[in-house]
């Protein structure tokens, strides 16, 4: 089976490390996202050092006071394949809604106009989320990250065309919503991540997250379509590769 993560955050000092183990484990791709511009500078200097690392640049909800100054000078990259992770977090507000707002629809624009996915996250905030891509235009490649809604958010997310992605909370045994929402995703719409360091799965939950438990993502979601893991690996690098633009 061949993986590819969709959603992490890697780190210099361990990149070596961290790919080998994701390869052993068959995760040969892995995306590295940008939250400000220090991390969306570090993720493509960690794309150029690797070919099984992409990167994605963007400025996190949570960073939006700061504004987007410096991000857009690096989607020249050919290894740079999304603006984000974009979007709101009304759980913290570490950045006041109205900055939020305003960061997630420059973000929508630098999308449409650099023609390239968009990456959302978006925590308690779904109204506000979905009216601002719809006043900005959904663009055409969108997925929501490690998502955390249940049906009606999925539904409303996929009416709109986007993907889904899934972390290790979809192995969570509270998490009922978020199964009951990749049970209704199409596979052909499903993405799987890590979201490391954060987030790992069941039975490794609380310990540092790594690319290499992709698969562990995968199986809760395999068990939730009732099918073979190997079905989501296929779905899911097909998919990547195809969202992404990636080499076959």
């Amino acid at each position: 089976m061949r993986w590819i993560d969709n959603h992490c955050h890697l780190e210099s000092d361990t990149l070596a490390e961290v790919v080998v183990q994701a390869a052993a484990a068959g995760v040969e791709r892995m995306i590295d996202v940008g939250t400000d511009a220090a991390s969306s500078i570090a993720a493509v200097a960690m794309a150029a050092a690797s070919e099984r690392v992409w990167a994605t640049v963007g400025v996190h909800p949570h960073e939006a006071s700061r504004g987007i100054g410096g991000i857009e000078g690096l989607l020249g990259s050919d290894r740079v394949v999304a603006v984000g992770e974009s979007g709101l977090d009304y759980h913290y507000n570490y950045s006041p809604p109205e900055d939020q707002q305003v960061v997630f629809a420059a973000q929508i624009e630098m999308a449409h106009r650099h023609r390239l996915p968009l990456v959302i996250h978006t925590r308690e905030a779904w109204d506000d989320t979905f009216a601002i891509l719809d006043s900005g235009g959904v663009p055409e490649r969108t997925v929501f990250h490690c998502f955390t809604g249940g049906v009606e958010e999925a539904r409303a997310a996929l009416d709109r065309g986007a993907y889904l992605s899934f972390s290790g909370i979809v192995s969570f045994p509270s998490a009922d919503d978020v199964r009951a929402a990749a049970e209704l995703c199409p596979l052909d719409r499903t993405l799987v991540e890590t979201d490391s360091p954060y987030l790992a799965p069941v039975p490794l939950r609380g310990r540092p997250n790594s690319p290499a438990n992709l698969p562990l993502v995968g199986e809760a979601v395999a068990r939730v379509h009732g099918v073979a893991s190997e079905l989501v690996a296929e779905h899911t690098w097909e998919n990547a590769t195809a969202f992404y633009q990636l080499e076959p």
